[in-house]
This record gives structure tokens, sequence and C-alpha cells, in this order.
């Protein structure tokens, strides 16, 4: 019997390819596969088109030795999944009337009659090991072909996911290649993908020829760039040693541009500093609405930092909000340097914070003008040894925009705590 080692996920329904709904359970099962050393190749979103089921069964069943399909399970006739698996693997389908007493059971509790087009989820494909649904009507079915399995799940996460833990620590876990597969990210702000790539590139030999070599995968996404190291190994303590020591010399080339090894986000590497300093902040916000407090917040325990955050979106409110003198403004604009100074100490003092944090900009689309083009920020942060400053300009849209100019506030606040800034 062969081990499994490759996997595609294949996800099935319409709605998934609408903007109305995100496929969350391929993360899921990713995330499972990955522990227990099977690794995901690709995963594809299928609509309720049988012609396109079935080949995309046929092709990923060409280039893996697991398939797991999540969802096309139902009761309805756009539910197609069992079916079309069955027609692609020659298995003739027939009801499993255990299946359908346990249906007609559940609708009984529930004081309804069965509707027949329950029996649908009865059918079995022949050969197939029926998987219990203990918080739903559709059993997942396990379904061997010669050495490759393919593995049906209902498509609701209550339903999918405890299915599948049970499956990676039972008979997946038993097929499995016995390697496991440890990843690894660092995330990096303050230098672009190519230059990201300049700075680790020599070190990418080194990781391949290891006894454990690691691979590396560089990502530029939502202001920041994303470095993913992975390795496999007989056991997992061996995978991690690899992917922390690539981790550790990765953090030294790339040195403070590196802020987090561990999945932590910036905000919650910033809020763990000032903790560690017994620090509280205070931010003003123009072009950013709120965004950089929001983030601040969305990490557990923030209470224990973060004092409050305003929102001085007009030039009035950043006078009597953040104390920014009117006469300033005129002098050099609301989107200045000294604005973001004034913005980033007034609320310091109002508030009687250890760190203050003021970002003003252009977000666009409009707005923008020759000496000040639309992606213009200003970001300032003080603390009691001193202020400190920064003008970037940005490209993208206006969300984009806004994210980046979150980010700078929160790098320049990590990089001054951390003592890494000129």
């Amino acid at each position: 019997m062969r081990l499994l080692r490759r996997a595609a996920i294949l996800a099935v329904g319409s709605e998934l390819l609408t903007p109305a709904r995100i496929d969350t359970n391929s993360l899921f099962i990713t995330e499972q596969l990955d522990l227990i050393g099977i690794e995901v190749v690709f995963k594809m979103v299928v609509g309720d088109d049988r012609g396109e089921l079935a080949g995309a069964v046929r092709g990923a069943l060409a280039r893996v030795d697991l398939l797991v399909c999540s969802g096309g399970l139902g009761p309805t006739d756009d539910d197609l999944t069992r079916e079309v698996v069955a027609d692609v693997l020659a298995r003739p389908l027939a009801e499993d009337e255990a299946i359908t007493a346990r249906i007609r059971a559940r609708f009984e509790r529930r004081g309804l009659p069965m509707p027949e087009i329950n029996r649908r989820q009865a059918m079995v494909p022949a050969g197939a090991v029926v998987l219990e649904n203990a918080n739903g009507t559709a059993p997942g079915l396990w379904l061997e072909d010669g050495d490759r399995v393919v593995l049906m799940l209902p498509g609701p996460p209550r339903e999918l996911r405890p299915m599948l833990v049970a499956l990676a620590a039972g008979p997946l876990k038993a097929r499995a290649s016995g390697l496991s597969l440890v990843r690894r990210t660092i995330r990096i702000t303050g230098r672009t993908e190519s230059h990201t790539e300049v700075a680790v590139k020599p070190l990418y030999e080194e990781w391949a020829r290891a006894a454990v070599p690691v691979s590396t995968t560089i990502l530029a996404s939502l202001g920041q760039i994303e470095l993913h190291l992975s390795a496999r190994a007989p056991t997992r303590e061996e995978a991690d040693a690899a992917v922390d020591a690539a981790s550790r010399q990765a953090m030294d080339v790339l040195g403070v541009d590196a802020f987090s090894r561990d999945g932590r986000t910036l905000e919650e590497v910033v809020g763990a500093l000032l903790v560690d300093r017994g620090l509280r902040i205070a931010v003003a916000e123009s072009c950013t609405g709120g965004l950089i407090t929001s983030r601040l917040t969305d990490v557990p325990g923030s209470s224990r930092y973060v004092d409050r955050g305003v929102v001085v979106y007009a030039n009035e409110a950043k006078t009597a909000l953040a104390g920014v003198p009117a006469a300033l403004i005129a002098e050099h604009g609301a989107v200045s340097e000294p604005v973001a100074v004034a913005m980033a100490e007034g609320i310091r003092a109002r508030a009687q914070t250890d760190v203050g944090v003021g970002v003003t900009g252009i977000a666009g689309p409009g707005g923008g003008t020759p000496q000040k083009p639309v992606g213009t920020v200003a970001v300032a942060a003080a603390l009691p040894e001193g202020t400190r400053s920064r003008v970037h300009q940005f490209v993208g849209d206006r969300e984009l925009i806004k994210f980046q100019a979150s980010q700078a506030a929160l790098d320049l606040v990590r990089r001054i705590l951390l003592g890494r800034i000129n």
C-alpha cells in the first residue's frame, strides 16, 4: 500500500465562485494534513457543474495520492460530489439504509418528517467507507481506488472540522508518509520583495544541501513581505530544528526589517514591546481614520498599553483634539511632517502617555497635488527621549495606502523601542 504524500483539495460549490462566500475549509484541511506530513500541492474551487467537477477530479487523481473534496454532499440536485466521484471511478451508487435511518431519526427529533430528497445523502459508492457526521445529515465518505484515496467531506465547517481531525489522528495518519512538515513565516517591513530576495538568496544553496533541506517562497502581501520556510523530516523535532536554524539566519541578514518569525503581526509585536517596557500609547490619526488604533486593540489584552485613539480628520479637529497650532497647519499644510510631529506630541501630552503617534496623509483617489501626490503620508512617534518622523510616498488604492500608512506608523514605534533607528 503506497503512502500518502501529495494531496489536492477541491472546494465544491458555485457559491464559492462569488464574492459572497470564501472557501475557508481548504486552509483548515491544509493545516491538518501538514501536521501529519501530507503536502497539499494544489487546490481548486469548482462550481456545481457535472462536467467541470468530473474534469477536476480526473485531473487531480492523475497528480496526487489523496484528493480531499469539501462540499457538494447535500440533498439537492446541485450537490454532485458523490455522484461525480462515483462516475469517474466507475463505482455504482447504492442507498445505505442505515444512513437513511439516521437522517430520518434526526428529523423526527425535531418533530419533522424526512423529505425524500434526503435519500440522496444515503447514496454510497461501492467500496466506500462511511464517515459518521455527528453535526449534520451528510456523512463523509472515504473511497480507495488502488493506491489513491478520495475523501469526501461535508461543506459546513462545523461538520467538516471534527470529521477531519478524527481522520488525521487515525486512518490518514496511518497512511501518511511518516515525514513531518513544518512551515515558518518571517514577516518583513521596510524593504521590497526584490531587496528581500537579494539579501536571503545567498543562503538558499546552504539550506538546500542541509541534512534536512529547507525550501523557501517569498510573497509580497499587504504592506509587508513574507518569507515562507518549510522542511520535511522523519520527526517534527528535526523539521522544527531545520526551519528554526534557517529562520535565525534569515533574521540575521534581514536585520531590523524582519519583525516576526513566529507568526505574530506587527501590532502584536509592538504591543509586546510596550508591555515589556511598561509603556502606554495614544494615537492621533487623520488619513488612516482609526485603523492604527483598531489594529492595536485587535490584540487581546491591549488595554494594558492602549490609552486612546482620536480621529482628527478635519484641520479644526487636529487643533482641538491634538493641540496642533492652526498657524502650523496654515504654514505647512495638513499633510506635512511638522503637522505629524505636532499631532504625535500633542496627543501624547493630552493623554499623558509614554508614546504618542501622529499620522496624516493623502489616501486618494483625489486630493493630491504635484508637490504632494496621492500616497504622501507623514508619520511621527513621540517618546520621552524625543520625536522621530518620516515622510513616505505609497502607491496603491485608498485601502492599500491607508494600510501601508498604519504599517509605517507601527513600524516607526517598533524601531524606536528597539533603539534601531537613525
